[in-house]
Formats: structure tokens, C-alpha cells, sequence
């Protein structure tokens, strides 16, 4: 599904360059559920912006399916991140003005999906997550546990490909933290593609595979007994 051959990522300004990824080789077959860790700075975080396309490598090959992403334009990639990729981040990102119902119908709006077909997918998704009673509440009236599961049913709503979790319990207590990871090792047993950056070992233990970096590269990479 995901093949990285070569990957680099260089940070230029006038007086200094900066390497963040140091030729990355790594393959993510469909269905995997990986977890990326690393000390701050070891490009964790660069490697899943790339992988979203947030990013573009400076050099090497970036292969999604039959694709290479690093030759599209960025009209492209952003109809690739739209139909294929969804996305769950650490701070939430709803949008505070839209109900939980409207954040989570929003990217299927941009698709041009019927409304019909678009209200029953937001019912699903949010019954999948377990937030259905929260639909016309606006996300500061959510506690943080219950914002972070209508973000996971905003990534999952158009069914993508692949699903990108940037630490996505960073901002949980303990107790929420694992309601999340019940939910995500659910949507991959269920099928999912999750690729994960998190801090936490044992949240880590529940994917399917752990790479660890350091310096910008992939040192670890091991397959957790599940």
C-alpha cells in the first residue's frame, strides 16, 4: 500500500540546514496498524506529514498503491488527501462554530455526496464512536474525550484508505486515552490502515508494529505480539 524508497526531508533558511528524515526505506501493507515513536525532534512527525502530503520529501519516492505522490501537483494530492486519507491530531481541530454533526459531515459536503447518503454515513460514523447523543452539540460543550472520538468519526466518515493518527491521546486522561485506543484497534481490526505517532509505549504495544526513530531515521522496526 505504502512504499518509501530513499525518502529525505532538508529544511533550508539562509544560515542553516536542517535534516529531518535521512533516507527512510519502509513499506505499510493494508491493513497494518502502526505506531511511530522517537525523542522529540527525530521526525516522527515529519514522516506522517509526508505521508498525509501535508509535506513533500525533498528527495526519494513516496508510492501509494500504483501512485508515486511525488510527482503530483498539489491540486492533485489535495483530491488524493480528500478521497483517500483521513486524519486525527492531537488538539481535535473541529471547527467551534459547526455542531459535532456539521464537523463531521463537512469533508463528505466537499465530495459533493448527496445529503441523503451524507447523513446516513455522519449517523454511522458517530454510532461507530459512540457520540450519536452529542450530534447538535458544539465542540466546547464536548469534554475532551468526546471531541477526540467525533475527530475519529470525522477521519473515518468517508471511509478512507488510510488513517493518520498524530498523537492522538496527547490531550486525554488516562481513562479516555484508552477509550480512543479501544476505538482505533477496533477500526483496524475491522480493517483500517492506522498509521500512528505517539509517546506512549503502551499505546504503542496495541498496534500491530512499532518503528522507532531517531536522528531522522528508522532504527526499529519490530511487529508486537498481539
Amino acid at each position: 500500500m505504502i512504499f518509501l524508497s530513499g525518502l529525505n526531508r532538508l529544511y533550508r533558511s539562509d544560515d542553516v540546514e536542517t535534516t529531518a528524515l535521512r533516507s527512510i526505506d519502509l513499506q505499510i501493507d493494508a491493513g497494518e496498524f502502526v505506531a511511530i515513536m522517537g525523542p522529540s525532534g527525530c521526525g516522527k512527525s515529519t514522516l506522517l506529514n509526508i505521508l498525509g502530503t501535508i509535506d513533500r520529501p525533498t528527495s526519494g519516492q513516496y508510492r501509494f498503491g500504483d501512485t508515486d505522490l511525488t510527482t503530483l501537483p498539489e491540486a492533485a494530492l489535495a483530491i488524493f488527501r480528500r478521497n483517500h486519507l483521513g486524519y486525527v491530531f492531537q488538539s481535535f481541530n473541529l471547527i467551534d462554530d459547526l455542531t459535532i454533526e456539521e464537523n463531521i459531515e463537512l469533508g463528505l459536503v466537499y465530495r459533493k455526496i448527496p445529503r441523503q447518503a451524507r447523513r446516513e454515513k455522519v449517523a454511522a460514523s458517530m454510532d461507530r464512536v459512540g457520540i450519536a447523543h452529542r450530534a447538535r452539540h458544539y465542540p466546547n460543550q464536548l469534554s475532551g474525550g468526546q471531541q477526540q472520538r467525533a475527530a475519529i468519526a470525522r477521519a473515518i466518515v468517508g471511509n478512507p484508505q488510510l488513517i493518520l493518527a498524530d498523537e492522538p491521546t496527547g490531550n486525554l486522561d488516562t481513562e479516555n486515552g484508552a477509550q480512543v485506543m479501544d476505538i482505533l484497534a477496533g477500526l483496524n481490526a475491522e480493517g483500517a490502515t492506522i498509521v500512528m505517532v505517539t509517546h506512549s509505549p503502551s499505546h504503542a504495544d496495541i498496534a500491530r508494529r512499532r518503528i522507532d526513530m531517531l536522528d531522522g531515521r528508522v532504527v526499529i522496526s519490530v511487529r508486537n505480539a498481539i
